[in-house]
């Protein structure tokens, strides 16, 4: 599955980059988030209670920051585990660029899933991740008001 969206941001792309890579500023932006830590250069682990129609599970995420072209781009991969409820995988393409005194954010993100979230029908699927995106770049959009 994949999903792409844009937001226009009243900040500058240095600090919109900044917030982008402070794992506090995310954790309070992501949905269901209970914690998030960084554990190496670029690389953070996360637990997230997710609701996919019937199907709700905390996921143990592990993300990683690739393709960093400060302040422009970044590439976010990752892995969430769900136990029974099964997994999902993914990668985020997001690109800063200089709109005004503001910043345009663009993204494009692919995403695949096993285990029950599976079967619960790609329409579903997609449209709860939609709900989930826009809810984190609500929140994160939020911070710039």
């Amino acid at each position: 599955m994949d999903i792409q969206g844009e937001y226009r941001l009243d900040a500058p792309p240095e600090q919109v980059w900044r917030d982008l890579n402070d794992p506090e500023v995310l954790r309070e932006c992501i949905p269901g988030c209970e914690s998030m830590s960084k554990v190496g250069d670029d690389e953070y682990e996360c637990d997230v209670i997710a609701k996919f129609g019937p199907v709700k599970a905390k996921f143990k995420s592990r993300l990683a920051v690739c393709d960093s072209n400060p302040p422009h781009s970044y590439a976010i991969v990752g892995e969430g585990k769900g136990g029974v409820a099964g997994f999902g995988k993914g990668r985020a393409d997001v690109r800063l660029t200089p709109d005004g005194v503001g910043t345009l954010l663009s993204y494009n993100a692919s995403l695949s899933v096993g285990g029950k979230l599976a079967q619960i029908g790609s329409r579903l699927l997609g449209a709860t991740t939609r709900k989930l995106s826009d809810q984190f770049f609500s929140a994160f959009s939020a911070r710039f008001d």
